[in-house]
């Protein structure tokens, strides 16, 4: 039995608007409680027309305000978009409210594209690769108050937040090993540096104040439905957000269109598969074998799973599905 958490981006369907996603990522966290997901994590992203999580810290405080039980937290917050003090105030913020149960989950993406992140940011000119100093400053403001401190985080100072490191390459991983934090690789849409990343992980690992081991938690698709043919229906909404999302038009979450892979380029399909690699796509029985073979392949400690469905209920029963062949 591995453990599952659950990784939401708030989709906005076609026909829907983000007031009623909001609505549905708490319906979601308050079934995933009831069912043992362990944590429930908001993706940052911004001038996508299709996720409605753009303010993650806002709508994690939504959805912990909402559950009483299950973690809420960030996979991710993507720190060159922020000051570390800033994010330090969010989550101290929500750590006083909700005590014990908020995570931190940290990228170095911008999370959108060059005139978004300008957009954001105001210049181009942070430096992706001060983010390790970027992480070392956030987790001092989580830290005790140091003699001659001037700069404090309120609140936050002395709260120790929990703090992830996420990634979908190797430099992730080295981060995580050096600083001794547990680390989240996003194999659910960039599979192939996966294993790689996580024997980083482990071998180069300094044990810490924050982690006496290696924890590695690996993302994975799931679109689970009573058949397999209706499964493979339901993933073709996400496949079209791909297609438009690598095409430069990003769009809200599509129904699902029969035969639309079958009818791609097959450079398109190849791609596709590349992308999917990490997922079970299927009935219940399909869902258990390839859930079981990913936590064998990968050793993973946590699995996080996504599930970019057009219709609530059937994400929903997604979730549930996964939850339930995952305990049996």
């Amino acid at each position: 039995m591995a453990i599952l958490s659950v990784l939401d981006l708030s989709p906005i369907p076609v026909g829907s608007e983000a007031a009623q996603s909001l609505r549905n990522s708490l319906d979601l966290a308050q079934h995933a409680e009831r069912w043992g997901y362990r944590r429930f994590w908001l993706a940052e992203h911004h001038s996508m027309p299709g996720i409605a999580s753009a303010a993650t810290s806002v709508v994690i405080g939504h959805v912990a305000a909402g559950t009483s039980t299950i973690r809420v937290g960030a996979g991710g917050i993507m720190l060159p978009n922020h000051s570390p003090l800033t994010v330090a105030e969010q989550f101290g913020t929500l750590e006083s409210l909700f005590p014990g149960r908020i995570d931190l989950g940290l990228g170095r993406a911008p999370g959108s594209d060059q005139a978004t992140a300008r957009a954001l940011r105001r210049t181009l000119n942070s430096d992706p690769d001060a983010f390790p100093q970027d992480v070392l400053e956030l987790l001092a403001y989580f830290g005790p108050v140091q003699e001659g401190q001037r700069v404090q985080a309120v609140p936050g100072q002395g709260l120790n937040v929990p703090i992830w490191i996420l990634g979908s390459s190797l430099f992730g991983a080295q981060v995580a090993a050096a600083l001794g934090l547990p680390f989240a690789f996003a194999s659910h849409f960039a599979p192939a540096q996966l294993m790689h990343a996580f024997e980083i992980y482990r071998a180069r690992f300094k044990p810490s104040q924050y982690l006496d081991k290696p924890y590695a938690m690996a993302g994975f698709n799931v679109f689970a439905a009573d058949t397999d043919e209706e499964a493979k229906l339901l993933v073709t909404s996400m496949q079209q957000s791909f297609v438009a999302l690598r095409s430069g038009t990003p769009k809200k979450l599509q129904p699902p269109v029969p035969g639309y892979y079958e009818n791609l380029h097959p450079h398109d399909r190849s791609i596709l598969d590349d992308v999917l690699a990490c997922s079970a796509i299927g009935s219940p029985d399909t869902v258990r074998r390839e859930l079981k073979d990913f936590a064998a392949r990968t050793g993973a400690d946590e699995i996080i799973v996504a599930s970019m469905i057009y219709d609530h209920g059937a994400r929903l029963r997604s979730y549930q599905i996964a939850a339930e062949v995952n305990a049996g």
